[in-house]
């Protein structure tokens, strides 16, 4: 129960500075922007646009978590905000750079990005294929 409330204590501060940023970001984002490359008609193209974006997206999910609200808020598709969550949780060029590449080396991240980096198109593709059974799972903020 301490630990839990230690967790709370420490995450809250941060989860009130990190929505309101999204929702001043939201403001900046242009609708057309989101609509048009990571909209629910953009397709594949814009699950592989999103999942390849999610990976240089720098940061926890303080960061990430309210960047695909405001995407999704500008119109941006549900599939394609799985694919670029995926991609940021998976891919994560900002940790290969600081840790992967030094720590464990240039061999290692090669394995690991062949052997990972068809996934979070492949996790776009099935939330699209699983949208249309779960119709109110993509909340519009």
């Amino acid at each position: 129960m301490r630990e839990t409330g230690d967790t709370i204590l420490r995450v809250l501060p941060l989860l009130c500075a990190a929505l309101p940023m999204a929702a001043f970001l939201a403001e900046l984002v242009p609708p057309d922007l989101a609509a048009g490359w990571l909209g629910p008609e953009s397709g594949l193209t814009g699950i592989v646009i999103a999942a390849l974006a999610g990976g240089f997206i720098p940061g926890g999910p303080f960061v990430s978590f309210p960047l695909v609200l405001t995407f999704i808020k500008a119109g941006a598709g549900g599939p394609q905000m799985v694919a670029l969550i995926t991609g940021w949780a998976i891919l994560g060029f900002h940790r290969v750079i600081a840790w992967e590449w030094p720590v464990l080396g240039p061999r290692f991240i090669l394995i690991r990005l062949l052997a990972s980096g068809a996934l979070p198109v492949l996790a776009g593709v099935l939330a699209q294929l699983l949208l249309p059974l779960f119709p109110h799972a993509l909340v519009r903020p």
